[in-house]
């Protein structure tokens, strides 16, 4: 509750705690997820887990994220506005704007593929093993996001860098 005595709704807890009951599966995706970072800018990689993160749906991994964002020095603008990238493009470079239409494109594969003309504008922007690692960057944050949401994790109480 807050100071005017607001309710709010109930905090549902987590379904399960899958890294307690799978550690070595959770210590692999931590691995992963470092591995798949490397030479990515920090705030780019972020808006990246935040845009898979809207898009799937994953609570937890927006709360996450968007803390994290904040804390790499992004501005709340851009957060803000990544839900409607399309239409907000004067936010972002063109380099950030074509890794954004290639997460959308491989987080959601509703044609079964990622379109020719979108890997092509994310592979004139990006050197051959910036894009590899976009590529795996996307990924990784779309399996955490299904761990994220099978287990319905709670978000609200994460601090920047408390997995890191």
């Amino acid at each position: 509750m807050t100071s005017e005595n607001v309710a709010y709704a109930p905090e549902t807890p987590a379904r399960l705690d899958w890294s307690q009951h799978a550690p070595e599966v959770y210590k692999a995706m931590v691995r992963l997820d470092v591995a798949a970072r490397k030479g990515l800018d920090p705030k780019l990689a972020e808006l990246v887990k935040i845009r898979v993160s809207q898009l799937n749906h994953c609570a937890f991994c927006l709360d996450m994220h968007t803390k994290d964002a904040l804390a790499a020095g992004e501005s709340v603008e851009r957060i803000i506005q990544l839900s409607a990238w399309e239409e907000s493009r004067h936010f972002y470079t063109e380099k950030e704007l074509a890794a954004l239409e290639l997460t959308d494109a491989v987080t959601v594969l509703t044609d079964g593929f990622v379109p020719d003309e979108v890997y092509e504008r994310a592979a004139k922007e990006f050197e051959e093993a910036e894009l590899a690692q976009l590529i795996a960057s996307i990924t990784v944050i779309n399996a955490w996001n299904r761990f994220g949401v099978t287990c319905r994790m709670t978000p609200g109480h994460y601090t920047p860098g408390q997995y890191k």
